[in-house]
């Protein structure tokens, strides 16, 4: 039996965007609560605007519980020091959207926001967990409540003491060990209901062979993304497009359009992936002297 990949897409939104029981367990085991959540419900996970360039890179759930609680999911394939802007505006948005619904000050509920990045961010701390809070600079145990922040590097994760947060440990393992088309999984996975009903999910015999297209391409645009957000962008561009200023949108999109076609993207793919025509794609090429 073959397996794929839960870091897709797909199969992160059939496994944690469909099943609340799942994302029930995973939230509990990766953050820090006080009160474990007891029931879900799904939210629309549209809050910061979709960035042309990173279309794929970002996959996102966001849910409620019973208290009112919201968590914002991300699981970030490509990394940039600016998608902690993009973090700060979900959780931020989703914290003042809940006046929306005519509720006072002293009602708003906290935001959780839990980032889960397949790439190392933090270059000079071994630690894979990174827990974020407004504290108060002298005594941090005095707290402003409201905002909680969570980043996982994914990559740096290794499992060295399975009886310390065993769930927290095993859901990791989940993400990081099972690899794309992989027949064999540790046994341990399997002790763990909610894991084991997750696992069952990537079973690639589930899937129907337009779904599994789907999941090949994701990984197509992936690559692409890759080698275009590498050699193409500074912090400050990707900055300016989470912010939405049309200056920078407009420049990023350029940018992206000639490397993506140097790199043997075709205009019909690039207009897609840059939400623009086909003819503004000619057009930029053109510009640029490429056509």
């Amino acid at each position: 039996m073959r397996y794929l990949l839960p870091k897709n897409d797909l199969t992160f939104h059939k496994v944690l965007g469909e099943h609340p029981l799942l994302l029930k367990s995973f939230l509990n085991a990766l953050l820090p609560l006080e009160v474990p959540i007891k029931n879900l419900e799904y939210l629309p996970a549209d809050l910061a605007p979709v960035l042309p360039l990173l279309k794929s890179s970002i996959v996102d759930v966001r849910c409620i519980d019973e208290k009112g609680r919201q968590f914002v999911v991300e699981l970030l394939m490509l990394w940039t020091d600016s998608f902690k802007s993009r973090v700060l505006f979900n959780a931020s948005k989703a914290y003042v959207c809940q006046l929306d619904r005519g509720i006072d000050y002293q009602e708003l509920q906290p935001v959780y926001a839990l980032s889960l990045v397949n790439e190392r961010f933090e270059h000079d701390m071994v630690e894979f967990y990174h827990h974020y809070k407004i504290v108060h600079l002298a005594d941090s145990n005095k707290v402003l409540e409201g905002l909680e922040f969570v980043f996982v590097e994914i990559p740096k994760f290794k499992p060295s003491n399975y009886n310390e947060k065993r769930l927290q440990v095993l859901w990791l393992r989940y993400l990081s060990e099972i690899k794309n088309k992989t027949d064999t999984i540790s046994p341990e996975l399997f002790e763990i209901q909610e894991i084991r009903e997750a696992i069952d999910l990537l079973q690639e015999s589930a899937y129907t062979k337009s779904e599994l297209a789907v999941y090949d391409k994701y990984w197509d645009s992936i690559s692409i993304e890759r080698s275009l957000l590498a050699g193409s962008f500074s912090d400050g561009e990707i900055a300016g497009m989470i912010k939405g200023e049309i200056k920078g949108m407009s420049k990023g999109i350029e940018l992206m359009i000639v490397n993506g076609y140097k790199t043997g993207g075709t205009i019909e793919f690039l207009s897609k992936m840059a939400a623009v025509s086909e003819e503004e794609v000619t057009n930029v090429l053109r510009k640029n002297g490429i056509l």
